[in-house]
């Protein structure tokens, strides 16, 4: 959530986009510059000294608000509360999982059986868990970073693991475009987190390709689900045979 100390850092920085001064902004709001470095030293402004800044320096409130919002820290995962609300509702985990891939409002009603007052109650839901800031025109900003996952014993990561694993791993993965390899070795223990870091790359090329494609017409892409995973594991019908 954002704070006054946000507010005022979002000020500070846009008085130095500006090249404006403190005695700058005190002689456009008709104040002694002490003054302003106090106000703004204490954080403790009112509405309408915040609104003669933003006039100051020909700003609109709602800009500045938007901005102080962006300027936020992104989730790089959320709590187990936040987690359990999203997969107590179907939909909502739907919309969810279509924000996450920025799916706009209309994207959503013309591939699922949603209407736009459900799309826009589920997206006021996710913006109230902290997922996303909704703004004017039903749009948002994913308050999550490019880094985030789900929690790994989390509620998602459960549901997803009792519903929708076993769905997944049924396809022939022959399609184009597809593939589907198993690989098992033993390799230092010094050198597995590089390789963990090569897929989190492939993972974030992947993630960074989907923002570029948006631009390309609905008929030029498809739907791809890419799951990466690396585990000290041995299959427990093997672990049974072992000496």
């Amino acid at each position: 959530m954002s704070t006054t100390l946000d507010l005022v850092a979002a000020v500070k920085k846009e008085l130095k986009a500006a090249q404006m001064t403190y005695a700058d902004l005190a002689v456009a709001m008709g104040m002694a510059e002490s003054s302003v470095k106090r106000m703004l030293a204490k954080g403790d402004m009112s509405l309408s000294r915040v609104d003669e800044i933003c006039r100051a320096l020909k700003l609109d409130f709602a800009e500045l608000a938007r901005r102080v919002a962006d300027a936020q820290p992104l989730l790089k995962e959320m709590t187990a509360e936040q987690e359990r609300a999203v997969v107590a509702d179907k939909k909502l985990l739907l919309v969810a999982i279509c924000v996450l891939s920025q799916w706009t409002l209309e994207q959503m009603t013309a591939s699922y059986r949603l209407s736009e007052a459900d799309c826009v109650k589920y997206l006021v839901q996710l913006d109230r868990i902290g997922i996303i800031e909704l703004r004017p025109l039903n749009r948002y900003r994913l308050k999550l970073a490019k880094t985030f996952r789900w929690r790994p014993h989390g509620p998602v990561m459960n549901y997803f693991r009792d519903h929708a694993l076993l769905d997944y791993f049924a396809g022939g993965f022959d399609g184009a475009g597809e593939g589907l390899m198993l690989v098992h070795g033993s390799v230092s223990r010094t050198l597995a987190p590089m390789f963990m870091e090569r897929l989190q790359r492939v993972a974030q090329d992947f993630a960074q390709q989907h923002q570029t494609d948006q631009k390309l017409a609905d008929k030029d892409r498809e739907g791809y689900t890419l799951v990466l995973a690396m585990r000290s594991w041995e299959f427990e019908a093997f672990a049974q045979l072992r000496k």
